[in-house]
């Protein structure tokens, strides 16, 4: 087998994402080449989702996610249906099963191309979302930044979606906020041992919520699915809407329901750029050849 891995460069609502095919090999993509590949513009991605053999009976593959840091993800719910379209471009097949770090989890693509991914369970115990100290109640801790008598953000909902998130309400613009400065300082917060994804959620009605995001290990992103989820989960859990409904990103509208089974079921579109061959172990890229009608 070449010691290339083909690739293709996709995205789910402008969050960026690589998938690449390490099916048949025994190595993975190295830390280093994620990040070559991201300091490339022509390849720059939030998040590389690697395609293995299945390790487990019963699902169709096993998936690596890496941030653009080189760091490893447990989730990543656009990633996941960037995969769905490329395997079932592939195989055929409109249903799959797939294990990750975070679990098992299944995903489907509708007739109409748009793609819905079960992200599986949130989990609200301090010690499993990780915090760093014991909070009974997480639907809103004690954390706050700026003035302590006039905080920037404030009292967060915290949930784990199989990563750590930190959901800050907000009755302004969302954009009003700079979440790129306030990201990053919260992301490394002591009392996230396992950092966290920091998003700042606006409230529209009880069916619809507006969302920024910094991205655990990539940064500010134009879409993270699994902060959508755990932003309607955290609604919903905090009684500002009801279990079903509409989480606008910067990249477009993604629907989010929390089942009565209490898993988590997300649903938007993926999108082929190009594709090409890489290095695992270095990055070093070429991007496949066009084919003009």
């Amino acid at each position: 087998m070449s010691g290339r891995a083909p690739f293709a460069k996709m995205n789910g609502l402008g969050n960026e994402i690589i998938v690449a095919d390490m099916r048949g090999r025994a190595g993975r993509v190295a830390p280093a080449a994620a990040v070559a590949l991201n300091g490339d513009p022509a390849t720059r991605f939030d998040q590389i989702m690697a395609i293995h053999d299945p390790r487990t009976p019963g699902t169709q593959n096993y998936i690596e996610i890496l941030n653009s840091d080189g760091s490893m993800a447990q989730a990543c719910g656009n990633g996941m249906r960037c995969v769905v379209q490329a395997l079932s471009a592939e195989t055929g097949r409109t249903a799959f099963t797939f294990e990750t770090v975070a679990g098992i989890l299944g995903a489907e693509e509708h007739a109409d191309g748009s793609i819905s991914v079960d992200m599986g369970k949130p989990r609200f115990g301090w010690q499993e979302i990780p915090l760093a100290e014991e909070f009974r109640d997480t639907r809103m801790i004690e954390l706050q930044v700026g003035p302590i008598d006039r905080p920037t953000l404030h009292s967060p909902s915290v949930v784990s979606m199989g990563n750590p998130h930190a959901v800050f309400w907000v009755d302004e613009d969302v954009w009003s906020y700079d979440l790129e400065r306030l990201g990053a300082l919260l992301e490394h917060h002591p009392i996230f041992p396992e950092r966290a994804n920091i998003t700042i959620a606006n409230v529209i009605s009880d069916t619809e919520l507006t969302i920024r995001t910094w991205e655990r290990g990539a940064g500010l992103t134009k879409a993270c699915g699994s902060a959508a989820c755990a932003a309607a989960v955290s609604a919903a859990r905090t009684r500002r809407t009801g279990r079903i409904v509409t989480v606008n990103v910067p990249g477009g509208p993604l629907g989010i329901e929390w089942r009565a089974d209490d898993h988590v079921v997300m649903t938007g579109p993926a999108e082929w750029e190009f594709s090409g061959t890489f290095d695992p172990a270095t990055g070093e890229w070429q991007r496949d050849a066009e084919i003009v009608a």
